[in-house]
């Protein structure tokens, strides 16, 4: 499907639902013909300020958090049934039929488990509206890790659900064409407090350099948590550190089931096609606090979320730094309740690292029903 095609699916496809439903989030199916035009009033909804204690943060998960059978139960929420049947016509594939019976090893690939973890993660936006609509009336900020980030400038009302999807469909496309040209990976570690990350990393590329490799990465791709980092590169890289991470004080690294370095420099080849295809779809600011990975800091204006974007692609994930962003508060303030929307609790995990207070009003709202 071509963009031009998406857009007129775009027009039918704007998030359903009222004020009190997922008015954040840019209307996914427009019940009437999608010509009418919005009111102002829906446009701008004005948000009230509210006590810390009585306000909401939503984390929406990336890459590496899918797994076969995500989505089950999920379709008796509000317009989790039309979302799926919107992204099959954007995708060109059934995409719920790959969450909910795989094979694994296809929803593992790149080019399809990006929009698996996006329109799920936005499903459990749904679930949570019906158990507790208060959590999306309340919501103040959302971020999103790497992919993640465009579920929650979705929900914040500064892109629409189809052209967004359509957006993270190009993107992984391009990061998928862009790890084919070279063997590569990424490496979580956990360091002791003495480790040296980028010296490890200027190690590793000197290691490559004496095996005849021009140009090589090797860097820090997601900060996660204090001494939890995810280095990224070339697979001669990897496999150095790994060889030596006794003398680089590192207590424990494993390979990441991802097909490239992804936020290193050998996903430059991505960043144009995921810029073009940016600057074709509407993106507005966010009516919620939004923080970029790059950063961690709010996005300002549509401008700078473009911008962003396309930059994060070859930038570490800086969510250790989001994290104490959104957090950060003056002593015996209360933290607002923190609900991670979509697979896995790795984003619980690292605020539990980060900021254990935060983490005491953390929940997890699965896209899996018990």
């Amino acid at each position: 499907m071509n963009l031009s095609v998406t857009l007129k699916c775009c027009s039918r496809a704007r998030l359903l639902g009222n004020k009190t439903a997922v008015w954040h989030c840019r209307r996914l199916s427009d019940v009437s013909s999608g010509d009418s035009q919005p009111s102002s009033e829906e446009e701008k909804p004005r948000r009230t300020r509210r006590a810390p204690g009585k306000a909401s943060v939503l984390l929406f998960p990336g890459q590496g958090s899918q797994f076969v059978g995500m989505g089950e139960g999920l379709l008796k929420y509000g317009n989790v049934k039309e979302m799926f049947a919107v992204a099959e016509k954007v995708l060109g594939y059934d995409l719920l039929s790959l969450c909910l019976n795989g094979p694994e090893k296809d929803l593992m690939k790149t080019v399809h488990c990006q929009p698996a973890v996006f329109v799920c993660s936005l499903a459990a936006v749904e679930r949570l509206n019906r158990e507790n609509p208060a959590a999306i009336e309340s919501c103040v900020t959302a971020a999103g890790f790497s992919v993640g980030e465009f579920a929650a400038l979705v929900f914040s009302g500064a892109m629409h659900f189809a052209e967004a999807l359509f957006a993270v469909k190009v993107r992984a496309e391009a990061m998928q064409k862009a790890s084919d040209l070279v063997s590569s990976g990424m490496l979580s570690v956990i360091g002791r407090p003495q480790a040296n990350y980028r010296y490890a990393c200027v190690q590793a590329r000197e290691h490559c350099l004496s095996l005849g490799i021009q140009e090589p990465v090797c860097a820090t791709a997601n900060y996660l948590f204090p001494d939890g980092r995810v280095i990224a590169g070339h697979k001669e890289a990897l496999d150095f550190l790994q060889n030596h991470s006794r003398e680089l004080n590192f207590m424990r690294t494993r390979l990441l089931p991802v097909s490239g370095a992804f936020h290193t420099a050998l996903m430059e080849p991505a960043v144009e096609p995921l810029r073009d295809v940016l600057r074709e779809i509407e993106v507005r600011r966010p009516e919620i606090s939004v923080h970029s990975n790059v950063d961690g800091k709010r996005y300002m204006h549509d401008k700078h979320v473009r911008n962003q974007l396309a930059k994060q692609l070859v930038s570490p994930v800086k969510w250790e730094q989001t994290l104490h962003e959104i957090y950060e508060r003056a002593q015996g303030q209360e933290f607002p309740h923190t609900y991670e929307v979509g697979p896995g609790r790795q984003l619980g995990s690292t605020l539990q690292k980060c900021n254990m207070k935060a983490f005491k009003n953390y929940t997890h709202v699965d896209v899996v029903l018990p």
